[in-house]
């Protein structure tokens, strides 16, 4: 079967259509494939665990795309689910390989949390981005500067070389706005974290002069939350909303908190932080007005 990978990979071309981004996305393409074919032939997550001796927390990990896939699972659970088709088993080994890739964020696995590594792989692969922001310029905003005062209040014990590294995470991160089919990035930023002069007042006018050049880019829309709005929609923190153009793929609501993160994929859950984001556009300044908003803070500071 694994010897048939150029006939599998036009197949995993055929089913699964073109990725954007890479394994972490691949491996959440698999697993509700896999589920599919498993809730069809009303097999439980128990039994489907005894067929590869594991656990039914691992069949549950796996159709989540959570973890790596071994080959020989993957014919296995195939085999307990009816699928005899070769050329259907061939595609959906060589994509259970190409799952197992890894990441070009891999190379910064010395300084990249586990759960954060989840959310690159996400990011790769959104086609639409929107984030609202409380205390900080969004990441895949930062100028280089202003990313490393971020990093230094994070982390103010690390040594420099480690700070660099953290900084060159973030400006690897933001060349998915300069390449090819982009994703629309949409940010509501409240008007705080735009006058805080974070890294100082030189770092800071750097910052909006970035944001200013920054939002001519088409594919890139950035609104304020003015001070005088008073309590508004958000109230409870920042978060990020992923989507994607596989339709396998459901939107995922990503929280970060201080040393982990929540990713919300259930309907009625985005559903409620989709009504709070269109709220807060609402409740922003006209993102056509963001240009006189950004230059006169910056003639404020």
């Amino acid at each position: 079967m694994i010897g048939s990978a150029p006939d599998g990979e036009k197949a995993v071309s055929s089913m699964f259509g073109h990725h954007r981004g890479g394994p972490t996305v691949l491996r959440i393409v698999l697993g509700a494939q896999l589920r599919r074919l498993r809730e069809a032939r009303g097999i439980t997550c128990e039994e489907a665990g005894e067929a590869i001796r594991a656990s039914h927390s691992k069949i549950s990990r796996m159709e989540l795309g959570r973890v790596r896939f071994r080959s020989r699972d993957v014919a296995d659970l195939l085999s307990l689910y009816g699928v005899a088709d070769q050329e259907e088993r061939s595609a959906m080994l060589a994509l259970a390989e190409r799952a197992n890739e890894a990441g070009w964020w891999h190379s910064y696995s010395d300084i990249l949390p586990g759960w954060f590594e989840v959310y690159i792989g996400l990011e790769e692969a959104a086609s639409r981005i929107r984030a609202y922001e409380v205390q900080f310029v969004p990441g895949l905003l930062q100028t280089e500067d202003y990313a490393r005062a971020v990093t230094l209040l994070g982390h103010p014990d690390a040594p420099g070389h480690e700070v660099e590294r953290r900084v060159g995470l973030r400006m690897r991160r933001q060349s998915l706005l300069s390449g090819e089919d982009p994703p629309h990035f949409w940010a509501v930023v409240d008007e705080a974290a735009l006058r805080r002069p974070l890294g100082g007042v030189a770092v800071m006018r750097r910052q909006l002069e970035h944001l200013i050049e920054v939002t001519e880019l088409p594919h890139v829309t950035l609104q304020v939350v003015p001070f005088h709005l008073g309590g508004h929609a958000a109230a409870g923190g920042p978060f990020s909303i992923l989507r994607f153009a596989e339709p396998d793929l459901p939107d995922v609501v990503y929280l970060e908190q201080l040393t982990s993160a929540l990713y919300l994929d259930k309907r009625e859950d985005v559903d409620d932080y989709l009504a709070v984001m269109e709220r807060l556009c609402i409740d922003a300044e006209p993102a056509t007005r963001i240009r006189d908003t950004l230059g006169r803070i910056l003639k404020e500071l």
